[in-house]
């Protein structure tokens, strides 16, 4: 579905990711994880078009999409949710959805997805005459990943969904991920809390120093030892032979 073939790119003359490759399959999520200054948050830039990519490439369902702009990536079918709150406080839950699908040409298919987000997240449709400041941080996360739904995303790139939120509303956010995969959309995410995000992951990619180090399946990285050595502060080290 999306494919990173030996991706280097940064800002401006800073180049951040080292030879970054890693593919993933549609309908699954994928957790990356890996220290501070990994790369992590840089990979989703490059792949939504805000950076610069210096050589590499990026394929989605096999056509190449290196270098488009974040326009042209939301045409291909990938939103982006980036770090922190991204709600319009003082409007209302639907006129935040509304700004969702501003780019949409047809308003009458608009309304048709904004009433089947409401249907797939039950609290929106709830709570939508209220300003989105009066929302739980959790509410304001699914608001979030419900306005990035209205242009029918097949892939959705979103970071660090947990900050901010205590342990119960985390997995409120995890639960809907896994609501949306189970849908058909293919989730990639940034994730500091490793462990609660590879457990209900399908997949992990580990960064480090903006590189590909480890990529495999979410459970046999929760399992291998050299994933709690990285997160303990150290480095992956290669494993010894005798």
């Amino acid at each position: 579905m999306l494919e990173i073939k030996d991706l280097y790119g940064g800002y401006g003359k800073i180049t951040i990711l080292n030879g970054v490759s890693f593919e993933i399959p549609p309908a699954s999520i994928t957790t990356v994880i890996g220290p501070n200054g990994a790369g992590k948050s840089t990979v989703f830039k490059a792949i939504f078009g805000l950076l610069n990519i210096h050589s590499g490439q990026i394929l989605l369902d096999g056509k190449d999409v290196t270098r488009q702009t974040p326009k042209q990536m939301i045409d291909h079918g990938v939103t982006y949710v980036p770090q922190g709150r991204n709600v319009v406080p003082q409007l209302s839950v639907y006129h935040n959805l509304e700004l969702g699908g501003i780019t949409a040409k047809d308003q009458d298919l608009l309304r048709q997805r904004i009433d089947k987000v409401m249907d797939q997240f039950p609290m929106l449709r709830e709570f939508r005459n209220r300003k989105a400041i009066e929302l739980s941080g959790g509410q304001q996360k699914q608001l979030e990943v419900a306005r990035s739904l209205l242009l029918d995303p097949k892939l959705i790139l979103i970071d660090e969904p947990s900050i901010g939120l205590s342990p119960n509303l985390v997995q409120e956010v995890f639960r809907t991920l896994q609501m949306l995969r189970d849908q058909g959309v293919t989730i990639l995410m940034v994730e500091q809390n490793a462990k609660s995000a590879l457990a209900m992951s399908d997949y992990g990619l580990v960064l480090e120093l903006g590189q590909t180090r480890m990529h495999d399946k979410a459970q046999k990285l929760l399992d291998d030892p050299r994933v709690g050595h990285l997160f303990l502060g150290g480095h992956i080290e290669e494993e010894e032979h005798a």
